[in-house]
C-alpha cells in the first residue's frame, strides 16, 4: 500500500518508519525540521515530498499534526476526495493540557466536516507514540495489546485496521466517529497515564470481556 504521512512528527515519523518496514510505500511530508523528511525516508526507504505530493501517491494517508495545525495542512492536502485519512489528531490546545472540542461533537468530526469528502477514521490518538517500535518488536506475540479506532467508512476502516495489524496492535472496533466524543477525553486519561504517573510512557492497554 502506499502511504502519505501528512505530519512527520513523534507520531508520523514513528509509524511512517513501522509501516515503511512492514513493506509499504510510504512517503514523508510536513516536518517543522528541515532535513528531517530526509533523513525518515532515507533510514527506511521511504521517499520525501510536500503534502500535495504524499496526497497525490497515496492509497491512504495518515494526519499526524498538533491541533493548531490542521488548518494549514488541510490547505495544502486539498480537498482529499476519496481518500482513506487516518486521523490520529487530538484536538488540544497550545498547552497540550485542555481538549477545545467536544462534548457534543469532537476533533474527528470537525475535521470530517472540513473534508466531507475524504473517508475518515480516527486512531492511534490513544496510544503514546512512545510505545509504538515496542509493539511493532513484538508483532506476533499474543495477546496483541487493543488499539481503538473508529469511523463511519466500513471499507476504510478495514484499510486502517490491516494498517493497525501491521504495526502489532489488535484492532478495535469503537464504531463510528461520533465516538471521538468520548475517545478523545480517553485519549488524555491514557496521557496521564504515560507522562504523569510512574512506570513511563510506553503505555498499552486491553479490553476483555468477562464469560
Amino acid at each position: 500500500m502506499r502511504v502519505g504521512i501528512l505530519g512527520s512528527g513523534l507520531m508520523g515519523g514513528k509509524l511512517g518508519t513501522i509501516w515503511a518496514k512492514a513493506g509499504h510505500e510510504v512517503t514523508f511530508s510536513y516536518a517543522r525540521v528541515a532535513g528531517k523528511l530526509e533523513r525518515l525516508a532515507r533510514e527506511c526507504g521511504g521517499q520525501a515530498g510536500t503534502v500535495a505530493e504524499a496526497v497525490h501517491r497515496a492509497d491512504a494517508l495518515l494526519l499526524a499534526v498538533h491541533w493548531s495545525r490542521i488548518d494549514d495542512v488541510l490547505e495544502q492536502a486539498g480537498d482529499l476526495a476519496g481518500k482513506v485519512v487516518l486521523n490520529c489528531c487530538v484536538p488540544l490546545d497550545t498547552r497540550n493540557r485542555d481538549l477545545v472540542v467536544g462534548v457534543t461533537t469532537s476533533g474527528a468530526e470537525d475535521v470530517a466536516r472540513r473534508r466531507p469528502h475524504a473517508r475518515w477514521v480516527a486512531a492511534f490518538n490513544t496510544s503514546p507514540s512512545e510505545a509504538l517500535f515496542d509493539v511493532f518488536a513484538r508483532n506476533g506475540k499474543e495477546p496483541r495489546p487493543h488499539l481503538l479506532h473508529y469511523g463511519d467508512d466500513v471499507e476504510a476502516k478495514k484499510v486502517v485496521a490491516a494498517l493497525i495489524e501491521d504495526v502489532g496492535y489488535a484492532p478495535l472496533d469503537a464504531g463510528p466517529l461520533r465516538t471521538g466524543r468520548f475517545a478523545e477525553p480517553f485519549a488524555m486519561v491514557t496521557a496521564e497515564l504515560a507522562y504523569a504517573q510512574a512506570g513511563g510512557p510506553k503505555l498499552i492497554y486491553r479490553f476483555d470481556r468477562l464469560p
